[in-house]
């Protein structure tokens, strides 16, 4: 067992006797009787149990107990005199913005957030923010309304606005723990004079950066080209071919050295995705390397995407061969976000690599004959027959692994 204090609505908790795997929220309902924050998914997905720790929004079906000791931890009861919270609860009413109710406390804590940090959000911008928190009732139509009337009232009053309410970087609740952090040398310093973090780099989109507040999901794969890396990196500069290297692929307009607008048709089963979007590319001669930054929006549904590639060239077996290794990040939002959050996506992504590296082989073999290279590349992403494959081979290994074979 461990003992904690949390400071709850303004009350002083001390003594909290609980184990060290115990979650917030258990200790919020079942210890202090704060039924206000709801449990649903209880895998910091579907975020009705958001509560405010230390004025930052965060799950508190997922964040341990312990991890929040002496932090300041607001729910939905200890708001009701809070002035944004009482424009969003008269908002939520008016504009319809709830029906059952169960994600409501939540939705208001993330919606909080929302008008306090995004001054000027748009009504698609409400959304993304707002991703976070899933409704099975309203359709989202009205809670949008009812968050960006308040942002418009409290602009027309001129109220103050916050820009970020974290001041420590870490799990939210976790300053107050004395930890330790090490130096690059290895020398163990305390956390006060740990190395601060890298500034945001500098980019020529200007728009999507590496540590983006909007956090993504990460995938690494390396592939292998037999052409030395010289010839790849300068077909890597050809954005209107490495674009449609990669299957289902296709260019809206014209590439120029550093800008291209593709447009990516993925199949899910019944469902046919066509995501158009721009993406720009920085690239750096000296060091064979390169970054695409981009976004879409999927003109069949309200799904978007935004996210960032780095890629890296080495040589290999003595410079007659290429390695790419690859780092993907990407932000998926609306209906199809749901296949992003499934492990299983990181074995459809090696597969979308394989098909990718067939293309530019074949591209690169064929440079002086393009239609033959047409003929033979995989022209289109059909992540049902993926998601079938990758199935099928789980099953197996999970047999395999049973039984010994």
């Amino acid at each position: 067992m461990k003992t904690i204090s949390l400071n709850v609505n303004g009350k002083a908790h001390k003594g909290l006797a609980i184990e060290a795997r115990t979650q917030l929220a258990d200790v919020l309902r079942d210890e202090l009787n704060l039924t206000g924050t709801h449990l649903g998914c209880e895998h910091g997905v579907c975020g009705a149990c958001t509560v405010l720790i230390d004025g930052v929004p965060a799950r508190s079906c997922i964040s341990l107990a312990v991890a929040c000791d002496n932090a300041e931890i607001t729910t939905i009861e200890g708001m009701d005199d809070d002035e944004v919270m009482k424009s969003l609860r008269t908002a939520f009413t008016e504009e319809h913005g709830l029906q059952c109710g169960f994600c409501t406390p939540g939705m208001l804590a993330s919606a909080r957030d929302v008008v306090l940090r995004m001054p000027d959000a748009s009504d698609q911008e409400i959304r993304y923010a707002m991703s976070g928190n899933l409704c099975r009732c309203t359709g989202y139509v009205g809670i949008v309304k009812a968050v960006k009337r308040v942002i418009d009232e409290r602009r027309a009053a001129g109220l103050a606005q916050i820009v970020n309410p974290r001041t420590e970087v870490g799990p939210v609740g976790s300053g107050h723990a004395e930890v330790m952090a090490a130096d690059p040398a290895g020398i163990v310093l305390p956390a006060s004079t740990a190395p601060k973090a890298a500034p945001a780099r500098a980019t020529a989109a200007g728009k999507l950066k590496a540590d983006d507040s909007r956090p993504m999901t990460r995938l690494q794969q390396s592939f292998t080209v037999a052409f030395p890396r010289d010839e790849v990196w300068e077909f890597f500069g050809r954005l209107d071919q490495v674009t449609t290297c990669l299957p289902g692929a296709s260019l809206l307009n014209e590439p120029t050295a550093t800008h291209v607008e593709p447009r990516l048709r993925v199949k899910v089963g019944p469902i046919v995705a066509d995501f158009e979007g721009a993406a720009d590319v920085e690239r750096d001669d000296a060091t064979y390397t390169g970054t695409i930054y981009g976004s879409a929006r999927d003109t069949k549904s309200a799904s978007a995407t935004r996210g960032e590639v780095e890629y890296v060239l080495s040589p290999i077996n003595g410079g007659a061969e290429t390695r790419v290794d690859v780092q993907v990040g990407f932000a998926l939002t609306g209906p199809l976000a749901q296949f992003s959050r499934s492990g299983i996506v990181m074995d459809i992504a090696k597969r979308m690599t394989d098909a990718f590296a067939q293309n530019l082989h074949q591209r690169l073999s064929n440079r002086d004959n393009p239609d033959a290279a047409a003929e033979s590349q995989i022209t289109e992403l059909n992540a049902g027959s993926l998601l079938f494959s990758v199935l099928r081979s789980r099953v197996t290994g999970f047999f395999k692994r049973l039984f010994g074979h």
